[in-house]
């Protein structure tokens, strides 16, 4: 990462707190998932910890993890979502995910795994190197929130942050087909798209839940941090 690319992603993270906080948000960080659980299990228990993110399945600690919470002024938990470091280990993305696909399931569902499937697209078939997974974005349904562009920019924030701690080569990401088909993966910044990435069938239904895998590289990350958020907001309240 360049001097310019830390000072412009600096710059960014502080824009989108200030932003946040201007909202209402009191943002927390770290890289305790035992305690970032205990947040989840207490204030938001209907959606439990994905898989990926699980302190009981993994060991995950600084080096390899970190989450965001956002706390209304009512000490309300209306905004989650974190990241991981992976080791690839010389594989492409494609490769590792045709192995281990089922390690990154939806919440909340009784799948049958031996159904559900990976397809590759031409995206994860370019990515290698340090890899980091975003996941678990959540903010609550709220007008305060929703609709006002806020949820695009904490996802920003958190791939700021990606680029700032660790300097990925790539991170990458799951999105539901619908809420792709809305255009959420440009609201949350990401560039780039592999589509019916994945094929979820729950258990005795034959229609399965697709989903596209979001992804960007690190050019990608050093153009977005090197525009302004607060345009992004303006123009979603527009």
């Amino acid at each position: 990462m360049t001097i310019h690319d830390t000072f412009a992603g600096a710059q960014y993270v502080t824009a989108i707190l200030d932003m946040a906080s201007e909202h209402g948000l009191v943002i927390e960080m770290g890289s305790d998932f035992d305690l970032y659980e205990s947040h989840i299990n207490t204030h938001r228990a209907h959606q439990p910890i994905g898989a990926p993110f699980d302190p009981k399945r993994h060991e995950m600690n600084e080096h390899n993890g970190f989450w965001i919470v956002g706390w209304n002024e009512q000490g309300t938990l209306v905004h989650t979502q974190a990241m991981r470091r992976f080791n690839l280990g010389g594989l492409t993305l494609s490769d590792y995910l045709g192995q281990n696909f089922r390690d990154f399931p939806p919440v909340g569902l009784d799948l049958d795994m031996e159904r559900s499937c990976y397809q590759p697209g031409p995206g994860a078939r370019r990515i290698s190197g340090k890899t980091c997974y975003h996941g678990e974005l959540w903010v609550k349904g709220d007008d305060r929130y929703r609709g006002t562009g806020l949820p695009g920019l904490l996802a920003r924030f958190a791939l700021a942050t990606c680029v700032l701690r660790w300097s990925p080569d790539h991170i990458f990401g799951f999105m539901p087909e619908r809420h792709a088909f809305r255009g959420l993966a440009e609201r949350e910044g990401y560039m780039h798209t592999d589509p019916s990435a994945l094929a979820w069938y729950p258990k005795g239904s034959n229609a399965p839940l697709k989903g596209f895998m979001t992804y960007m590289s690190r050019d990608d990350l050093s153009h977005l941090i090197s525009l302004c958020p607060r345009d992004f907001m303006m123009s979603q309240a527009a």
